[in-house]
Formats: C-alpha cells, sequence, structure tokens
C-alpha cells in the first residue's frame, strides 16, 4: 500500500503540472481567437475596446462551459486507465 501512495502521489502532482499547463495554453489560444475574430468583423478601432473585452469575456464564458474544456480532464483520466489496466494484467493473469 506504501508504495502505491509513493506512485500516486507524485503522478497526481505531475498530472496537474500538465492539466494546469494545458488548460491555460488552451485558455490562451481561445482568447487570442476571439481577440483576431473581433479584429476581422470590427476592424482595429481604439474606441471599441470595451466592446472587445466583453465579446472577448462571453466568448470565454461560453468556452469554459465547452465540451472542449471538459476533454482536458482526459490528462487525469487516461494515465490512470492505463496504470489500472497494467496493474490487473500482471497481477491477475
Amino acid at each position: 500500500m506504501i508504495a502505491l501512495l509513493r506512485f500516486l502521489i507524485p503522478a497526481a502532482l505531475v498530472l496537474s503540472v500538465i492539466y494546469a499547463a494545458v488548460s491555460l495554453w488552451s485558455r490562451h489560444k481561445r482568447r487570442r481567437k476571439l481577440t483576431r475574430d473581433w479584429t476581422d468583423e470590427h476592424g482595429d478601432i481604439p474606441e471599441d475596446d470595451a466592446e472587445e473585452e466583453d465579446f472577448v469575456e462571453k466568448g470565454l464564458d461560453a468556452y469554459d462551459g465547452s465540451f472542449r474544456r471538459r476533454l482536458i480532464l482526459l490528462i487525469y483520466i487516461v494515465p490512470v486507465v492505463i496504470v489500472a489496466i497494467i496493474i490487473y494484467a500482471q497481477n491477475y493473469r
């Protein structure tokens, strides 16, 4: 049991760092796309900064509830399932 904990705690920390990095990268990428969409649609007019920020914030709110955002959770699920399959195959074959 101690050996399992010695594996799971560092693994959880590494997966959490990877999740945070991918999540921040994905959100940054979405923000850039929304800003580009605004610029393509309205041009680069300095007076529209507040409207542009509202557009980007609404787009990011929609992104937070999207399926794509939830797919990032597979960073936790896939490695755990693979390790569980390997443990099962080694112990019960």
